[in-house]
């Protein structure tokens, strides 16, 4: 295999782990979205800061006509101007941007209660004949804010959809919450994010985001 194979190969296996069902870099949802855009930009800053660190590195022994470079310059502009600017840039964005991901001041259009139990999730939503339970399942309606109030009931654990949001941590005696919506209708994985015992890795869930007619469908208690 050449070189230039070698290559194509190595950035397909690269751009391959971009995508999955487990995948943050996939986004589905306003809220995942925002956090792939916020490391993007994280990383559209940092490669350039870290090559000007190396490069102001080097200069401060010596420029290119043998001439050390003035102390002053080196410790103001690489010590106080740069990171001054950069880091106001990304506290800024990340402040606005955040917003986005929390979805401050969204009216959900549907509460649900998850709650962990070693090693289990149970997902409840009210409905006109009373509470329906689900182990494992959330269902919600595609394309609508969805507040879910995540609990524990024994030790801590962590609620994750990569491809819909960030993660929340489960806790005894407390109630987070978070806002999810799937854009389009499908499958989305979510896991336990937080070790929590022997049982920790088959603690998986999964959300089912129903179409218009499948949620009415699911509401008012007939098969989709």
């Amino acid at each position: 295999m050449g070189a230039r194979h070698a290559v194509l190969v190595g950035v397909a296996a690269v751009l391959g782990g971009c995508a999955g069902p487990l995948s943050a870099l996939d986004p589905a949802g306003p809220a995942a979205g925002g956090i792939l855009q916020i490391f993007l930009v994280l990383m559209a800053i940092a490669v350039p800061s870290f090559l000007v660190i190396i490069g102001l590195f080097a200069l401060s022994f010596k420029d290119a006509r043998g001439r050390r470079v003035p102390v002053r310059l080196f410790l103001i502009g690489g010590g106080l101007v740069f990171p001054l600017v950069a880091l106001s840039f990304v506290t800024v964005y990340g402040v606005l941007l955040g917003e986005r991901i929390t979805a401050a001041g969204v009216t959900p259009a549907l509460r649900v209660e998850a709650r962990a139990q070693q090693w289990r999730w149970h997902f409840t939503r009210d409905t006109a004949a009373g509470p329906v339970t689900r182990a494992d399942i959330l269902d919600i309606p595609a394309g609508q804010p969805v507040e879910v109030m995540i609990s524990s009931a024994d030790v801590i654990h962590s609620f994750w959809v990569p491809r819909l949001g960030g993660k929340m941590d489960a806790v005894p005696g407390s109630r987070n919450r978070m806002i999810l919506r799937a854009d389009t209708p499908g499958t989305y994985r979510g896991v336990c994010a937080e070790f929590c015992g022997t049982g920790h890795t088959a603690m998986g869930f999964s959300v089912e985001a129903h179409d218009p007619a499948a949620w009415a469908a699911l509401t008012a208690g007939r098969t989709p």
